[in-house]
């Protein structure tokens, strides 16, 4: 598989880490930046081939990953419209593989002159561990190879989970693109509560840490629900009961709720903002 990266930064080159010489040989991928540092370290780490600008190799791929700023994206895409254009002329239809949060699959396809082998994802930052999970929804020009092929190069950082619409991408946008910052906070919360309890900062970020990784995985090996194991360390009246008692109190779940609903209903926005360009 030939894959091209327009974009050179921190989430290309977790794909790229995950990709070359697994998926596919170092030498089947050419990365675009402008930035010849960022170029150079990829093209030694990985054996990839690197360009300043867009040419012959992104029009021979047969993928395109778009791992640039949103900001940039309408800019970018009127680079790339030529090539697309001369590949389709030529009998082919390259896979256009989005992982710029926040433009629709409609304005990248009016952008690209209503090209529809297009397929929009939304991963997360613990991708650049090979943690991810990454929401993805697929227009109506992708075949069943190219899906497939979409699915195996975001498999190469995490998790893939698969949308019958595109406006979910969104609440995938709210509850994982953005999750880790709510993780981070809590995380927060609990080191500043260990430390005014009189715990050392080193002994309360080694506790917080490692209770939230223990915790997540146990919800993730066990066959009980979330809240069945909830209830497993609350007993009447113990500590735990307290702590979510007070919770409960200020309203803590609720918050957390509004809080996801309000990122999706931004990312619904800046998607709008976003593709009123062109």
């Amino acid at each position: 598989m030939k894959i091209a990266f327009i974009g050179g930064g921190n989430m290309a080159a977790a794909l790229i880490a995950g990709l070359a010489g697994k998926l596919t040989p170092g030498g089947n991928i050419h990365v675009v930046d402008p930035n010849p540092a960022s170029l150079e370290k990829l093209r030694q780490e990985y054996g990839v081939t690197v360009a300043g600008v867009a040419g012959e190799a992104v029009g021979a791929a047969e993928v395109l990953v778009l791992a640039v700023k949103p900001q940039v994206m309408h800019e970018v895409t009127q680079q790339l419209l030529p090539l697309l254009q001369a590949a389709r002329a030529a009998g082919r239809s390259p896979l256009v593989l989005s992982i710029a949060a926040g433009i629709r699959a409609q304005d990248l396809s009016r952008w690209l002159g209503g090209y529809q082998a297009i397929v929009r994802t939304m991963p997360n930052t613990p991708a650049l561990i090979g943690k991810g999970v990454t929401g993805m929804v697929a227009s109506s020009g992708v075949s069943t190879a190219q899906r497939e092929a979409a699915d195996q190069i975001l498999r190469a950082v995490g998790e893939t989970v698969w949308l019958d619409d595109e406006s979910k991408i969104d609440a995938v946008t709210a509850v994982s693109g953005s999750g880790p910052a709510y993780v981070f906070y809590f995380i927060e919360a609990m080191q500043q509560a260990a430390q005014e309890l009189g715990l050392t900062a080193e002994q309360g970020k080694q506790l917080a840490m490692a209770t939230f990784t223990g915790a997540a995985q146990l919800a993730v090996e066990s066959a009980d629900p979330v809240p069945v194991l909830r209830e497993k360390v609350t007993s009447k009246g113990g500590t735990t009961y307290a702590a979510l008692t007070s919770m409960e109190a200020s309203g803590v779940k609720a918050a957390i709720i509004a809080a996801v609903k309000a990122a999706a209903a931004r990312g619904k926005e800046l998607g709008e903002q976003l593709g009123a360009a062109g």
